[in-house]
């Protein structure tokens, strides 16, 4: 049987976390499963936490097993090259009520050889941010492995860390074994490689509602961290209508577009695309007059074999692909 193309949305992956708060449900209209919602999963291919199609004739099919029955068609051929049978990456809403621990990700190397797992480079774009919301974001300059030790023991961690202030439109990228956290009262639209390894180095010494210490990783940590300065503050163009980069790395480009009207695709390569919408809502349109409309808090799947698409409305979209 041939694939039928069209704008795949997905049943969002809900997740209950300590630090979670009520924005996925009150902003983003995702279901209100808990007081807590910290994330929501909108397209994953992590085992136990596989996407489920909400929409069309593949309605209640699962990502994995959509992609075994029509691998080139969905994927594309140069992403299975890359990659092999598999989603490459993973996007998610994240709701900070609480500051998240200080965390941080392995490399390929490291994550295949501990976890056969891919690595974990990811990017932040913030969606809302409270009056004095702030993000953490790698070491202070000049600091050494022995400063971090000292600072673990002591649990002072905090005063060594760069804190950034953060507000709507900000942009982050995160690469593996640097130290990170989102802080309160920040929403954010996160896009990152297909893994799910965190090492958790530091957790403002909280406790969950029956008194227990959420687990450290600081052994596992030591080998990951990369004490180098980086740049992580992404600056970017917001010209209406036109696809602006706002970061492109090996493992994912994240354009955003500010949709004022239209925006049009001709694919010159053969690759899905993801479409977030952050803000607004709007049409996508393809070649063979199948639409779809998408509002704030959705992502939609455009499976490698559609060659054209149109966008028509008002609204912020992410446009996200692999080279």
């Amino acid at each position: 049987m041939s694939f039928i193309p069209y704008p795949i949305l997905f049943e969002p992956i809900l997740k209950d976390r300590i630090w979670g708060g009520e924005k996925l449900y009150t902003v983003l209209g995702k279901q209100q499963i808990c007081s807590s919602i910290g994330e929501s999963w909108e397209v994953s291919n992590v085992p136990e936490n596989v996407s489920i199609i909400a929409n069309g004739v593949y309605k209640n099919r699962s990502l994995d097993n959509l992609i075994e029955s029509y691998s080139q068609e969905l994927l594309g051929q140069s992403i299975i090259n890359k990659f092999g049978y598999q989603f490459p990456l993973l996007f998610k809403f994240l709701d900070a009520k609480e500051d998240l621990s200080i965390q941080l990700h392995p490399n390929d190397e490291l994550a295949k050889e501990r976890h056969q797992s891919l690595g974990k480079t990811e990017m932040w774009y913030v969606m809302q941010a409270d009056e004095g919301a702030r993000v953490v974001v790698d070491f202070k300059e000049g600091v050494a492995q022995e400063d971090y030790l000292q600072h673990l023991e002591s649990k002072t961690l905090p005063s060594i860390l760069n804190e950034i202030p953060v507000k709507k439109g900000d942009a982050f990228f995160i690469q593996t074994g640097t130290v990170h956290a989102i802080g309160a009262g920040v929403l954010l639209a996160e896009i990152q490689q297909t893994s799910d390894i965190t090492y958790r180095v530091y957790d403002w010494n909280r406790v969950d509602d029956n008194g227990n210490y959420r687990d450290l990783h600081v052994d596992l940590a030591l080998q990951a961290i990369d004490y180098s300065k980086k740049e992580v503050v992404l600056n970017y163009d917001k010209i209406d209508n036109k696809a602006n980069q706002v970061v492109a790395c090996p493992f994912f480009t994240v354009n955003l577009i500010p949709l004022q009207s239209e925006y049009k695709l001709v694919k010159n390569k053969d690759r899905f695309y993801l479409y977030v919408c952050t803000e607004g809502n709007c049409v996508i349109e393809l070649e063979n007059e199948v639409s779809c409309s998408l509002k704030q808090g959705q992502t939609v799947l455009i499976p490698a074999i559609v060659k054209d698409l149109t966008i028509k409305g008002n609204a912020t979209l992410l446009e996200i692909y692999i080279d």
